[in-house]
């Protein structure tokens, strides 16, 4: 039996300091700076207060519950939080800034840079069991919400990889599609497969940073 469309509204986390560092944030509890509250608040009115999302799927992490807030406000919904929707662990990398990293782990920073999708950063997470743990998280919301809309406030990473599943755009490849703070990107899901609608959306904000690759 065919399963129904659902409808993903993607959402990248508001700004932090550590985005305005370019520094590496993985599993960090990082909360929004200045810049990243407005930016939630201009992304809760990107909606009309009857905007028909029947769920809120939200990381754990306090950038994105940050992100979220005015959207349950603004949406009445109450907002599923969720570890499975964390950004990727960044291993070694995390909490240093891509200079810092060249300089301080260079073998480590090198094969980070060239997308080894096997390897895990020393002690963080490959890009392979990244992109499983993320394809399987959204695949089970779809299989709780077939036929609905759902929005989900998640990480620059997630979206990387979401972005890739829907245009079979593989693992290995460097990035060359933006991932804005606080923007909105649509994709579908249907039968096991994905497919992009909308992407980077930014015509409600007055500034976000791209995803640092």
């Amino acid at each position: 039996m065919t399963q129904p469309v659902t409808r993903f509204c993607l959402v990248r986390h508001g700004e932090t300091d550590w985005n305005r560092e370019y520094r590496l944030q993985g599993h960090t509890d990082i909360p929004l700076n200045h810049t990243g509250l407005e930016q939630a608040s201009q992304l809760a009115h990107a909606f009309r207060p009857d905007h028909a999302f029947q769920a809120l799927y939200v990381s754990d992490l306090i950038r994105t519950r940050q992100t979220a807030a005015p959207l349950q406000t603004r949406l009445q919904l109450n907002a599923h939080y969720t570890p499975q929707l964390r950004e990727r662990h960044m291993g070694a990398l995390q909490g240093l800034t891509y200079a810092e990293a060249a300089d301080q782990i260079p073998d480590i920073y090198r094969r980070h840079q060239a997308r080894d999708p096997d390897f895990d950063l020393d002690g963080g997470e490959s890009l392979r069991r990244f992109r499983a743990r993320i394809l399987d998280s959204l695949a089970s919301i779809a299989a709780v919400h077939p036929g609905e809309n759902v929005l989900i406030v998640t990480h620059g990473g997630v979206l990387d990889i979401m972005y890739r599943a829907a245009t079979d755009k593989p693992l290995r490849d460097k990035r060359d599609f933006p991932i804005p703070n606080a923007a909105l990107n649509w994709l579908d899901y249907h039968d096991g497969g994905w497919t992009l609608r909308r992407w980077a959306d930014e015509s409600h904000l007055s500034g976000a940073l791209d995803e640092i690759q």
